[in-house]
């Protein structure tokens, strides 16, 4: 029942944990700021502006994308496969990216590609993450992970390869290139308007549970860890947003597969070594 009720209430969360976001942004550039709930003010406010449609194809993509994010939440707290997880993320982003490129926005196709990218330099990352955990699991259950001791130590390669990728996926600066607001406006979703753009940015929230979801998975079964390593990087990557400028999409990818591959390969060598040390 209560699995039910977080699984229900997920896009509640992660509209909490932006505009809290959004709070200690304004906080740390010494200014007032929005209000904790102003995300849902502009959820609101986008449900009663005109919704213009592109073509129902690009509508249709839209709103697999959120979904196909809800389902990923619901999949890991119900304690299913780790590895199937980063699959059906994986999908979601490729519906989004098939929706930027179904019109012939210009600038809807350069957040596509750029979206598409940003795929190439954290999905290794993800997927070593998973053999990592399943080496020193034996499984790639998220139940199994979740109530095994905390993997902080032995997985800590894999963690900090792991922080690397939460500015990427969260549209952060250095990170930031796959949006880049400066250039294309809000990246892939240009073309969305009134409810349907509002479907997209609730998608944004998802992401936010998602990423600190997988992230609480190194803490095992300490939730004190879990809530402290969570608000920590919480912490730390708004500090980074704050604090570092965007680097172009090439440079976005080099460093993250050059720091997160080596890193994950790695503790994954010494985790064979360990555990199965007659190989």
């Amino acid at each position: 029942m209560i699995e039910i009720l977080m699984i229900l209430l997920a896009p509640v969360l992660g509209g909490l944990i932006y505009g809290l976001e959004r709070v200690i942004k304004a906080r740390m550039q010494n200014r007032q700021g929005p209000p904790i709930l102003q995300p849902f003010y502009d959820m609101f406010k986008f449900f009663i502006k005109e919704s213009f449609i592109v073509n129902r194809l690009h509508i249709v993509l839209g709103l697999l994308h959120f979904i196909t994010l809800w389902v990923v939440i619901g999949y890991i707290i119900m304690g299913g496969s780790l590895l199937y997880a980063i699959f059906l993320h994986l999908l979601s982003s490729v519906f989004i990216i098939f929706a930027g490129f179904s019109v012939r926005s210009v600038y809807s196709h350069i957040g596509a590609n750029r979206e598409l990218l940003s795929i190439v330099a954290y999905e290794p990352i993800f997927i070593l993450m998973a053999v990592a955990f399943y080496i020193q699991n034996g499984s790639f259950d998220i139940s199994a992970i979740r109530s095994s001791e905390p993997q902080l130590l032995s997985l800590g390669l894999v963690f900090i390869a792991f922080l690397f990728t939460i500015p990427l996926k969260l549209k952060k600066s250095p990170f930031d290139a796959n949006e880049a607001h400066q250039e294309i406006v809000g990246g892939v979703e240009i073309e969305y308007s009134g409810v349907f753009y509002e479907i997209i940015y609730t998608a944004k929230w998802l992401e936010y549970v998602f990423v600190y979801l997988v992230l609480m998975l190194f803490a095992g079964n300490n939730f004190i860890l879990a809530t402290f390593l969570a608000t920590v990087v919480f912490v730390l990557i708004n500090l980074i947003d704050n604090a570092t400028v965007r680097l172009n999409i090439s440079d976005m990818i080099k460093i993250n597969l050059a720091v997160g591959l080596l890193l994950c390969s790695i503790n994954i060598i010494a985790l064979l070594i360990a555990f199965y040390p007659s190989v």
